[in-house]
């Protein structure tokens, strides 16, 4: 999916919901695993649900293939159960240089489709290369990340008093263009997007961190949206584990919807939609 085919879909839904399918066998409803295929049965159940409200769904890398060859099975399962016009994103967080990257890249979006695979830039511009040579798909690289560790490293000033986020913005964005590089920067730094929209005020940005990890929607789009709404706002555990019970796709469709509605209101507050 290209950036106009995104933009597009962000207007016709009135939404920049992304839905992280973080699916962990020991939260999900507990009728389901009498079931053969228990996480790809509630992967489904969860598309249907929410496929009219968001716009992109993001794979946790790490739920799947803990589980070996069955979980990387279960993955391709579920993209392929995605709608066409919905983007898919690989939260892999692959970081090597040379053969190893380029291994990487193939894996996630040749292989497996995806639209976009996210990055760890800490190894420059040869761990990050190898996946923006692949035409026609998107490279997210972290760029301010919400975890507590995010004060250890990325926070660090030099000199001048910018900080080692600022330093990875602005050396990273001639590497790709607005058209194949998104950057990860985490809803809890919500006062900070002022600055990385300083640096890079025309890339999409994937945004974990609202809802349970406290990230506030508002706050985010006052200072992050753009003129094309420039966002993908993740929400994972919050929509995902909405109910226990064996109406949860309802719920869980009712969560999706209450957040597009925010959105809209969003989209038409900044004169993105009318």
């Amino acid at each position: 999916m290209n950036r106009k085919q995104l933009i597009e879909e962000i207007k016709s839904k009135q939404s920049f919901l992304c839905v992280g399918l973080d699916t962990d066998i020991t939260k999900i409803p507990k009728h389901l695993l009498s079931l053969d295929n228990p996480i790809l049965e509630f992967n489904k159940q969860i598309i249907d649900a929410t496929k009219d409200f968001c716009v992109a769904y993001k794979p946790n890398i790490a739920f799947y293939e803990c589980l070996g060859s069955r979980g990387w099975d279960i993955l391709q399962e579920t993209l392929a159960y995605i709608p066409d016009n919905i983007f898919t994103i690989a939260d892999a967080k692959r970081g090597d240089i040379g053969n190893t990257a380029s291994m990487y890249a193939k894996t996630f979006l040749e292989k497996y489709q995806f639209d976009s695979v996210t990055v760890a830039p800490y190894m420059g511009n040869d761990s990050v290369k190898p996946f923006l040579a692949i035409p026609n798909k998107w490279t997210i690289l972290l760029g301010l990340t919400s975890n507590e560790g995010a004060l250890d490293f990325q926070f660090i000033e030099d000199k001048s008093g910018l900080k080692v986020y600022e330093h990875v913005l602005n050396t990273s964005k001639s590497w790709g263009t607005v058209e194949n590089l998104m950057y990860v920067i985490g809803a809890t730094k919500a006062e900070y997007f002022q600055k990385v929209r300083a640096i890079i005020p025309n890339h999409f940005l994937l945004v974990p961190g609202v809802g349970a990890q406290g990230g506030n929607l508002q706050d985010v789009c006052k200072q992050g949206i753009n003129s094309d709404c420039g966002l993908l706002i993740n929400s994972s555990r919050g929509i995902l584990y909405a109910s226990q019970d064996e109406d949860f796709a309802e719920v869980v469709a009712m969560k999706a919807k209450e957040i597009q509605r925010e959105m809209s209101l969003i989209l038409k507050q900044y004169q993105i939609i009318s």
